[in-house]
């Protein structure tokens, strides 16, 4: 296990941002307060300029194609950064990583169709739809790998259980949009199928084969990738909600429907968060791999989320995209204070079958950088 965590060079929450390839190097460190940060108010001043100049006629024509390019070099990125080798060394703490994935593709995505029955009384369809699409999108894994060490739990398994979630949305995510969303996602129609195969499976894979030989360049220029990375989800999003705002879509979004959809993404993280919590505990792990669970099968990753809705949804992604952008703020800032009440706990010795032990345990020794995303 400690190996996955002292190789990996490239996991993280989004396609391209690199995670650290050493146990000791730097990993985002909580801020002492909760805040907006200053990526989330970039989303939020994207969706403010397209409601108020929204792409039109010629300029929505070469905005989406633009977007459509950004997706495809998204993943191919995080193909090229993404260790597939390094990252199976963790299955020597198979069960960890099988319940992260229970929690992330069949826990949440089952609580997302029970969403169903607050249609049409306190979510409109388009809004429940985004809402299921939420539940199906992947782990993230920078952040839970930040509040795992200030909670101070099993890192090394927070990094591969985020990476094997990450992986296995690129195919996961779009297949069970296809099968739970219906026609709101498209369905399985050819045209749906090809466009997850060609604008997201065919780069990741690119990336993947290419990787030994790209692998230096994206090093060497991890801060430019860093904004070709933000700047794409950006675009992503400005197409997405100016589609919206051209087609007359977001009439819908009351303030009362707002505050609906608020409510129940605060239930849905409540209830992740305790069965993650209690579920590892009744199935015998220690306390330090219950951290890890807990964080990384109760969060969801906005930058994998977004571009993949710009493919599933189409022209209707706009709506589909805002519970999912409204769930991130909020995972975030619970999650934080969970973290910090988790730092407090007294220690606990490490159960009998955690092969990490107390080494993998605890927060290492110089966290740092902020959360982004």
């Amino acid at each position: 296990m400690a190996s996955c965590g002292s190789r990996m060079d490239a996991e993280t929450e989004s396609p391209t941002a690199g995670a650290p390839p050493h146990m000791s190097r730097r990993i985002p460190r909580l801020p002492s307060w909760l805040p907006f940060d200053a990526y989330l108010l970039a989303l939020a001043a994207t969706v403010a300029l397209a409601a108020l100049l929204p792409a039109r006629g010629g300029a929505a024509d070469l905005a989406g194609g633009v977007s459509t390019g950004a997706v495809a070099l998204l993943f191919f990125l995080y193909g090229a950064r993404l260790s597939t080798a390094e990252a199976l060394d963790g299955l020597t703490h198979w069960r960890l990583h099988l319940t992260v994935l229970v929690c992330t593709f069949v826990v949440f995505p089952l609580l997302g169709l029970a969403s169903g029955g607050l249609v049409p009384y306190v979510l409109t369809p388009e809004l429940q739809a985004g809402f299921l699409f939420l539940c199906l999108v992947p782990s993230t894994i920078q952040s839970s790998i930040a509040f795992t060490s200030l909670a101070r739990g099993n890192v090394p398994a927070a990094i591969c259980a985020g990476s094997f979630s990450s992986l296995a949305g690129i195919l996961v995510t779009p297949l069970l949009a296809a099968l739970l969303l219906g026609s709101a996602g498209g369905g399985f129609s050819v045209d749906s199928l090809l466009k997850i195969v060609f604008q997201l499976l065919v780069p990741f894979l690119a990336g993947q084969l290419l990787r030994r030989w790209v692998r230096g360049f994206l090093t060497r220029h991890k801060k430019v990738l860093g904004l070709v990375d933000r700047g794409s989800i950006l675009l992503v999003v400005y197409t997405a909600f100016s589609e919206g705002m051209v087609a007359g879509v977001w009439h819908q979004v009351t303030p009362a429907r707002l505050g609906a959809l608020l409510a129940a993404e605060g239930v849905l993280l409540a209830l992740m968060l305790t069965l993650s919590w209690y579920g590892a505990r009744r199935l015998g792990f220690g306390r330090a791999d219950r951290i890890a669970i807990q964080f990384a099968g109760s969060k969801k990753s906005l930058a994998a989320g977004l571009p993949m809705a710009s493919v599933i949804f189409g022209a209707h992604a706009s709506l589909a995209v805002l519970p999912l952008m409204l769930f991130h703020q909020m995972q975030l800032m619970v999650c934080a204070v969970i973290a910090k009440r988790r730092s407090r706990d007294p220690e606990e010795p490490p159960a009998p079958d955690d092969p990490a032990g107390a080494a993998a345990s605890g927060p290492l020794s110089d966290p740092a950088v902020t959360l982004s995303r």
